[in-house]
């Protein structure tokens, strides 16, 4: 009998596992380069956007620009937490509360790449405004009812949401991150299923303390499958202000200082049935989709963030004087600005062209969505630190200060700040590692890891074997064939072709890599979380060099500087190159055992030695009047 930890995790992953798109309808690029195969043919020619797709949202940005700069002040909504009532109002008469929803229930009916591009605008000026709109309309109401809701619905909720009715997404609570099958949130079905009572805590609510609306995932009874129980979670629709439903507690956080996220409490919440959204149990399926989508603003954000530090570096590095010349001519200065302008190249090649993917429903974008926001996300935070190296002092000292010693109040601190959340919301990096592996090893899952179920007859585990045996008799070979890919290229120059070449060998390499691996460990690989990351991260960078090669052949027959963009996409593919062949070497190498010994020690209580001389922090400590 496995023991009840044991029991915990299988019932965690099986409720993850039922919740997952199983199938894909449309290749993924990405799955592809997994798989050894380099699908140039899926990201090229780059997707552009429509002239009458892009002169929406140029009218759109316009008038969202003089909106921000007349009704927003980001220093003083920084400093005050606080984003005025006029701003929001001002907002909500813009109709930038409604840039997703139809133009058939009130909204702007922005396609995916317009809105995201709005989003990088609001961002780029003010980071608390943008998580308002974005937690509104990319995770809040909108986005899943959409995509899951019933026309009722919608007509009774998309017209109050893109008039400004704020909207809120409650998934996390006190004791649940990212682990589903523990939530305690609970919905007990009354009067014949007619209502349902909703009790339990949610956590870092964004928009909850101002929200109307709310989507609220909660646990309903469970149903049986094969005579045994399986747990329902189930996505509701909470009107507030309701009977038992408050705020316990506002967050505060290091950056973004101007939102409301709450500590919200359910006591006993009635809700009518017609608030489900989708079927009973499809909530943590709604859940996943939304994000899957919805997670898109933060890579797009992470471009914009890029493209605003060029922007405070690009007069500084020229007009800094240092040792009789412009810091821009060290070559220390000069590769930080390198790091700095490529990675915003290729945050913006991923991020877009994942975007221009699921409008023209060509591609299964999963993997895509989530490695442009890990990328993206943890590209941004380097590319913030950098700047602030750049601007030095400067950087570390507040916009208002500098300003009052009259110099240009650039907010490198304040962006810092507001750009750390990225790595954490919407799943963390290392939550992200684990979903991209587990959708890249989906092949494998799929073909030979039922034979680790002990649930499975012996004669059709004999069947499991005798299907694999043949497929990977035919796949396997392959993977060492030479690569002999011949790719229309018009624009790019010789050493950026050979880039492409470098992918189309190397997905082979991992595809081939990653089934040696697979053989090692067997089942147990899921153990090797270390492993699974370095893998991951290469084909996170074979995919960040596609798409920059992509977009830069994509734009250099109509761009003025064509040298710029080549030298670009070749540093980048450069550096990528080294990161991948580092990772390959990293895999290669097991993880010493002794990497496991102080995460262990801390926990017992063994490193105390090592934390001498400080004023220790006490869980039982009360704060200083």
């Amino acid at each position: 009998m496995n023991k009840p930890g044991k029991q915990d995790k299988q019932a965690s992953m099986d409720l993850a596992e039922s919740a997952r798109q199983t199938k894909w309808q449309h290749p993924s690029f990405t799955a592809e380069l997994f798989k050894g195969s380099f699908r140039w043919d899926l990201i090229h020619p780059y997707p552009a956007q429509s002239d009458t797709d892009k002169a929406i949202g140029d009218a759109v940005l316009v008038e969202l620009e003089k909106c921000l700069k007349t009704h927003i002040n980001p220093e003083a909504v920084d400093k005050s937490g606080v984003l005025p009532e006029t701003a929001l109002d001002a907002l909500k008469a813009g109709g930038y509360f409604g840039m997703k929803i139809p133009k058939a229930y009130g909204g702007m009916g922005l396609s995916i790449t317009n809105y995201v591009r709005a989003m990088e605008l609001v961002a780029s000026w003010c980071g608390s405004t943008a998580v308002w709109l974005s937690a509104h309309q990319s995770i809040g109401v909108p986005q899943p009812l959409k995509e899951f809701g019933n026309d009722a619905q919608k007509e009774k909720y998309l017209p109050r949401l893109a008039a400004g009715a704020v909207s809120a997404f409650s998934l996390t609570e006190p004791d649940v991150g990212s682990d589903p099958a523990r939530m305690g949130t609970t919905a007990t079905p009354i009067d014949d299923g007619n209502y349902y009572i909703i009790n339990g805590q949610k956590l870092w609510t964004t928009n909850g303390p101002a929200a109307e609306l709310l989507v609220v995932m909660a646990e309903t009874p469970p149903k049986l499958v094969h005579g045994k129980e399986k747990k329902q979670i189930t996505a509701f629709i909470v009107e507030a202000p309701t009977p038992g439903l408050s705020v316990l507690h506002e967050c505060e956080f290091m950056g973004i200082r101007a939102i409301r996220n709450g500590w919200m409490e359910f006591k006993d919440v009635k809700v009518p049935k017609e608030n489900i959204i989708g079927n009973l149990g499809d909530g943590l399926k709604i859940a996943l989709a939304t994000l899957n989508v919805g997670r898109l603003t933060i890579p797009v954000i992470s471009a914009g963030t890029g493209k605003v530090c060029l922007s405070y570096c690009q007069d500084w590095i020229k007009q800094r004087v240092q040792w009789g010349q412009s810091i821009g001519k060290h070559q220390a200065v000069a590769n930080l600005v390198n790091d700095i302008a490529t990675h915003t190249f290729a945050i913006d090649a991923m991020s877009f062209l994942t975007c221009s993917l699921i409008e023209n429903e060509t591609a299964d974008v999963r993997l895509e969505a989530a490695i442009a926001k890990y990328f993206g996300s943890e590209r941004a935070w380097d590319i913030v630190d950098k700047t602030m190296q750049i601007r030095g002092g400067r950087g570390f000292e507040t916009a208002d200060s500098l300003r009052k010693r009259n110099e240009p109040g650039i907010p490198i601190e304040r962006v810092m700040r507001d750009t750390r959340i990225n790595r954490i919301i919407e799943g963390t990096s290392e939550i992200m590692h684990l979903f991209i592996a587990r959708e890249a090893m989906d092949l494998h899952i799929k073909t030979v890891f039922a034979l680790s179920n002990p649930a499975i007859s012996i004669s059709k585990k004999i069947g499991i074997v005798l299907k694999a045996g043949l497929f990977y008799s035919l796949w396997y070979p392959k993977l060492w064939l030479p690569s002999w890919s011949i790719f229309s290229i018009k624009h790019l120059n010789q050493r950026n072709l050979s880039q492409l070449h470098y992918i189309s060998r190397t997905s082979k390499r991992l595809a081939r890599s990653l089934f040696h691996t697979m053989v090692r460990f067997g089942p147990k690989l899921e153990y090797q979380q270390a492993i699974l990351a370095h893998y991951v991260d290469i084909g996170t960078q074979l995919f960040a060099m596609a798409a920059t090669l992509s977009k830069a052949e994509s734009i250099l027959h109509n761009h003025q500087n064509p040298k710029t963009i080549q030298a670009l996409t070749t540093a980048f593919c450069h550096q990528s190159r080294k990161e991948i062949e580092q990772h390959f070497r990293a895999v290669r190498t097991a993880e010493p055992q002794e990497k496991k010994v102080a995460s262990e020690a801390l926990m017992n209580a063994d490193l105390d030695w090592l934390m001498n001389d400080i004023i220790r922090f006490e869980t039982t400590d009360t704060p200083i009047n």
